[in-house]
């Protein structure tokens, strides 16, 4: 039998307090999120639904993603106990020079779409935390006005070799003279991938007032607010921005790029040379036979053939076959730090996040890119120490593997 007594005033007071209110309304939003789905949950609600799907899909029924996603849920740790891991250095050297992270930013185009300080803020987020950018071709600011923004950040420029190479060797140049380090020529896109969101929304750009987006603007008039009383949104490395974007896709993309392309251009460009999109091992030994530093195993996010190689999946097998001749990368779907720590552990030199970054400038500009970064860092360190091991270098093979399907 339970004695009920009433409580002393005393008692309730700690109880009472109310909790420390924030006045900035962007840092009260983020301190609800404690993961990057959270940063995603807050993107969804505060941008077009066009805005959204199209850095949240990816091409036809999306099953590149979803599987690429399901392999980092497959990962299993095998973790050592009784260690000491109260200090924990996640620095990792990539491309030769030490990142305070394991992982880079990855290329993402029109960023400016998901938030209006675009690619300046997020490399200001990488030049703060020590870690590398890497601006798109399709980015919506130019490659001197980033250098500007973050003059202290590692930056690297991803590349698609046009129809027209002088215009291409035009922005190697651009970048060789603003102090970009590294180019990533992107291969695994001879015609855009069939974005089938971006066909049902009627993505353009610049985004058209149909009557649909005006509906949809009236319940985000902060996103409308900020595309209207900013600079145009256009991409800052086209010519001609006008149409859909798998119409200027199209346009740019080179359906005759071929190996030829990539001894071209590792004699053009004197920094460290990286090509994204490689999806099988026979493609990375002839790429890195031609001279490449670094291969970024990557099916695009999803974004361009589906049923791709699941990139997680072909890491162990690619660093095999290079031998060490040169550095592996890997992107797509990784979500949570763990993901960092696994690629790691299975043979990587470092990982790219690009959605992840993106949920948080949707969600809160800089502030938010900054938190997407803090979330992966905490859970990098956490990983780490609950593995037992207290330096990110000191992954090994057996801490981590894939479980089988089924």
């Amino acid at each position: 039998m339970v004695q009920r007594r009433i409580p002393r005033f005393s008692e309730l007071k700690p109880l009472l307090r109310p909790a420390p209110f924030v006045r900035d309304a962007t840092e009260r939003r983020l301190a609800r999120a404690a993961s990057i789905a959270d940063l995603r949950d807050i993107a969804r609600r505060r941008t077009p639904r066009a805005v959204f799907d199209y850095t949240d899909g990816a091409a036809d029924g999306e099953l590149s993603l979803s599987r690429a996603r399901d392999a980092w849920s497959r990962v299993e740790f095998s973790p050592s106990v009784l260690r000491d891991v109260s200090g924990v250095d996640t620095s990792r050297e990539i491309l030769g020079q030490r990142s305070a992270l394991p992982f880079a930013f990855a290329p993402t185009g029109f960023t400016r779409m998901m938030g209006s300080e675009g690619e300046p803020a997020v490399a200001a987020v990488a030049e703060q935390v020590g870690i590398p950018y890497t601006l798109s071709t399709m980015g919506t600011t130019t490659i001197e006005d980033v250098a500007a923004a973050a003059p202290g950040a590692r930056k690297w420029f991803q590349l698609y070799l046009w129809r027209d190479r002088s215009f291409a060797k035009d922005l190697v140049q651009r970048a060789e003279a603003a102090g970009y380090d590294t180019l990533m020529l992107t291969v695994d896109t001879p015609v855009g991938g069939n974005r089938r969101r971006d066909v049902h929304n009627g993505l353009t750009v610049p985004p058209a007032l149909t009557l649909r987006t005006f509906v949809d603007g009236a319940l985000h008039p902060r996103w409308w607010f900020d595309l209207l009383t900013t600079s145009p949104l256009t991409f800052a490395s086209l010519e001609s921005t006008e149409g859909t974007v798998a119409d200027l896709i199209n346009r740019v993309f080179d359906p005759a790029l071929t190996m030829d392309d990539v001894t071209w251009l590792r004699n053009a460009w004197p920094g460290k040379l990286v090509i994204k999109g490689i999806q099988n091992v026979d493609d990375a030994r002839r790429v890195v036979d031609e001279g490449a530093d670094a291969v970024l195993l990557s099916n695009h996010g999803g974004r361009q053939l589906d049923r791709a190689p699941v990139p997680l999946e072909l890491l162990p097998p690619t660093v095999q076959a290079v031998g060490g001749r040169a550095e592996v990368l890997v992107d797509t779907g990784i979500m949570h730090g763990a993901d960092v720590v696994a690629a790691i552990a299975m043979g990587a030199n470092a990982a790219l996040v690009g959605r992840a970054y993106l949920y948080g400038l949707m969600a809160g500009g800089q502030q938010g890119v900054r938190k997407a970064v803090d979330i992966l860092t905490g859970e990098i360190v956490r990983t780490l120490q609950l593995l037992g091991i207290t330096h990110v270098d000191d992954l090994r093979a057996e801490h981590a593997r894939l479980r089988p399907i089924g």
